[in-house]
């Protein structure tokens, strides 16, 4: 049985950039590729989801020594443009997924990334249905149609190794210590049943700003909150490999 090469995977979300950090994110990437594989973007990479944003987001991450993959999040679709942020981003060498997948080749190890921005609905017991008015109907349609997207992705995937990045959270237990009220806002756990139906290696998320960084899907994937102020660092890094641990 061959012993599969240790990938290291960077990981941050809800960067949030805007003009008074310009060239200060990307001071903090410097020996990132001594340190990581490559770097994944979980969404929330600018304040109000403008072009001009989205270009300063695009000159902080790319050339970057490793590959990068990206989502985007809520905020980055406030303004209603979110396909040309997408588009610049990509211009400039970074993977953007949109429900999809993309393979990246490391140190001889195949990578599969799924992933896009997610949605909400709450979790397990507590959560929307698609019941009653259009509005909620739709609410939920909308998560389940992206939980499965993702599915699809995953099961069509054959890499050494399989990555979900999200925005939104599959779970609850990364949430914890934002207000109860907001969790439906927060993620679904549609996602994580998704995922846990197919499998994966690791689950990589933001959005929750006051989160916990480590939690679990009911089928045992690892779920990690990566958002930039529960991780308070650059970026995270995250092993894998067949012990899964660094």
């Amino acid at each position: 049985m061959s012993i599969l090469t240790e990938l290291r995977i960077a990981a941050v979300g809800d960067v949030h950039l805007g003009d008074d950090v310009q060239g200060k994110y990307r001071a903090r990437l410097t020996g990132i590729e001594d340190r990581a594989d490559v770097l994944l973007l979980a969404g929330d990479l600018t304040r109000h989801g403008t072009l001009a944003e989205g270009r300063l987001v695009a000159e902080e991450f790319r050339d970057l020594p490793i590959p990068v993959v990206a989502v985007l999040g809520n905020h980055d679709y406030h303004s209603d443009l979110q396909y040309e942020i997408m588009s610049e981003l990509r211009d400039n060498g970074i993977i953007v997924l949109d429900d999809e997948s993309a393979v990246i080749t490391c140190r001889g190890a195949r990578l599969g990334v799924v992933g896009g921005k997610g949605f909400g609905g709450g979790f397990a017991g507590k959560c929307a249905s698609e019941f009653g008015e259009r509005e909620i109907k739709n609410f939920v349609h909308h998560t389940r149609g992206i939980a499965e997207s993702w599915q699809r992705a995953l099961k069509e995937l054959d890499t050494d190794y399989k990555v979900v990045l999200s925005h939104y959270s599959p779970v609850k237990e990364t949430l914890e210590g934002e207000p109860l009220e907001i969790y439906p806002f927060l993620g679904s756990y549609l996602l994580a049943e998704a995922v846990d139906t197919v499998g994966a290696d690791l689950i990589l998320h933001g959005h929750a700003h006051k989160g916990a960084e480590k939690g679990m899907t009911p089928g045992g994937i690892r779920v990690r909150n990566v958002a930039l102020p529960v991780l308070g660092r650059a970026y995270g890094i995250y092993c894998l490999s067949e012990s899964d641990s660094c």
